[in-house]
């Protein structure tokens, strides 16, 4: 792709100017936006790829840009706070947003997450379609169908469903699906994985059986007619 486009929605100035200066630096386009109501408008006017959203923001908060983007876009969203609190970043996750980080950040930590976030966004694998009772996962075009219909995910959920997916019958833990398909630096960060299976329990109904919790363990991608062995098998749950 071309010099890809992020968004800027933060309210200080000396934050935007150094968001701006970084991301231009590193070969990306920025547009800015200083309320919520004007995050939503550029959204929709000019469809960025990425979108870094701060959380205290006029007008609209944070948090109901996230909500109100989540409608009609999986364009990947990333959050800031100027609170490291846990029940911010479930909320941030809750809400369809991709990653989170407090400030102040480290630079290079923020271009490292904005990277894999166009990673997960970009991946493709070279697997054929996979037709499971009433899903089906089009790998090369990242395409998911569930009885007919076609679930609506973020980049994020569907490189989750396509780790579990690509390793159906199989257990992984919460290390290695977050390792898979956040990266190594996420490895501890066990809210992120209970909150995106939650997603795709809720998006992929009534196909959400195939997804089973191994309790403290991790979780698997099960067929249907190998569901009360496996389940039998590794003490899963639905």
């Amino acid at each position: 792709m071309g010099r890809a486009r992020i968004l800027i929605a933060d309210d200080e100035l000396a934050m935007i100017k150094l968001l701006r200066s970084t991301l231009e630096a590193g070969g990306f386009q920025t547009l800015v936006a200083m309320d919520g109501e004007e995050a939503i408008r550029i959204t929709e006017k000019e469809v960025p790829d990425l979108m870094i959203l701060d959380i205290m923001m006029p007008r609209m908060d944070g948090f109901e840009v996230c909500r109100r983007v989540r409608e009609w876009s999986a364009m990947p969203i990333l959050m800031l706070s100027a609170r490291s609190d846990a029940e911010d970043k479930v909320k941030c996750l809750e809400l369809g947003a991709d990653d989170y980080i407090a400030k102040p950040f480290d630079v290079a930590e923020l271009i490292a997450r904005l990277k894999a976030l166009f990673r997960r966004a970009q991946n493709k694998s070279t697997h054929p379609a996979m037709t499971c009772d009433d899903i089906q996962i089009d790998f090369a075009t990242r395409r998911v169908t569930v009885v007919g219909r076609e679930a609506k995910l973020t980049p994020t959920e569907y490189n989750l469903l396509q780790e579990l997916a690509l390793n159906t019958g199989k257990v992984l833990t919460h290390s290695q699906l977050l390792k898979a398909v956040w990266g190594t630096e996420y490895r501890d960060e066990k809210q992120y994985l209970h909150v995106f299976i939650g997603h795709l329990r809720h998006k992929l109904k009534p196909a959400d059986k195939h997804i089973v919790t191994v309790p403290g363990i991790g979780y698997g991608f099960i067929v249907c007619r190998h569901l009360p062995e496996a389940c039998a098998r590794y003490k899963m749950q639905l």
